[in-house]
């Protein structure tokens, strides 16, 4: 009988690093692999624990004298959406959103840079070559999808047709929710309001497989780029004793 138990993982941290969010500050994160058979398991506990997913790294912020980062989850099983978003439902009712396996491609990567090159030119991923895309895709060991957003054009849904791919979302299936690990869309239709509709299309999705939780990684206080992640209501916030409802006046006293 083997009695032995498999080995727990080894979490190391970082050096301090300029904070790519709030000025004046400096980062650090705490992180560990996931690999081999554990790792869904691995990823379902971390995720739950405030980590988030890097390839194979799982990673949560471990800064010396901040603690603006926090973890943000939205109860998709009371979810309903407000009336802007269903203006954005409705502006966007013309997309078909396809699931595949984690696997790279060329339009993506188009696309992908497109994004970058507009909306983050001097981000972290700035200088993601074809071959960083590929590997931010494919090298995971849990549960990953590529989900693909293209236009309806005539002809869909009869041999290959296939519109133009205008967003994309590499997204975790876990036990207990979706959880979005990196989103990305054509910048040139700003008027679609992609990265809202993509939550809301994320929403649905959990809502249809009976998951309770749609998980969009850190909101920043101080950080006006993460506002919009706490218009999802309701939500709950990772605090110190616990996954907590989010409200307005949770959020005031979070910051003193």
């Amino acid at each position: 009988m083997n009695t032995q138990t498999a080995p727990s993982p080894q979490f190391y941290l970082t050096a301090p690093a300029t904070c790519p969010y709030l000025p004046h500050e400096m980062e650090r994160k705490v992180f560990t692999h996931m690999v081999g058979e554990r790792a869904p398991e691995l990823n379902d506990l971390l995720t739950q624990g405030g980590f988030r997913r890097s390839q194979n790294i799982a990673y949560r912020p471990a800064c010396e004298t901040c603690r603006a980062c926090i973890s943000v989850r939205i109860i998709a099983s009371e979810f309903s959406p407000s009336r802007s978003m269903r203006r954005i439902l409705a502006l966007n009712s013309d997309l078909i959103s396809t699931e595949y396996p984690a696997e790279p491609s060329g339009e993506q990567y188009n696309l992908f840079r497109r994004y970058l090159d507009h909306r983050h030119q001097k981000g972290g991923m700035s200088d993601m070559s074809v071959l960083d895309y590929a590997m931010m895709v494919e090298d995971t060991h849990v549960n990953t999808k590529i989900i693909e957003y293209r236009l309806k054009v005539e002809g869909d849904g009869i041999g290959k047709a296939k519109g133009p791919l205008i967003a994309a979302a590499l997204t975790d299936k876990m036990a207990d929710g979706l959880s979005m690990v990196y989103s990305y869309f054509d910048p040139d239709l700003s008027h679609r309001s992609l990265g809202t509709y993509m939550i809301l299309d994320h929403i649905r999705k959990a809502q249809e497989r009976g998951l309770p939780h749609v998980y969009l990684g850190y909101w920043v206080k101080g950080s006006r780029k993460m506002d919009y992640k706490t218009k999802f209501l309701p939500q709950e916030h990772l605090m110190a004793r616990g996954w907590e409802r989010y409200t307005a006046e949770s959020a005031a006293t979070a910051q003193d």
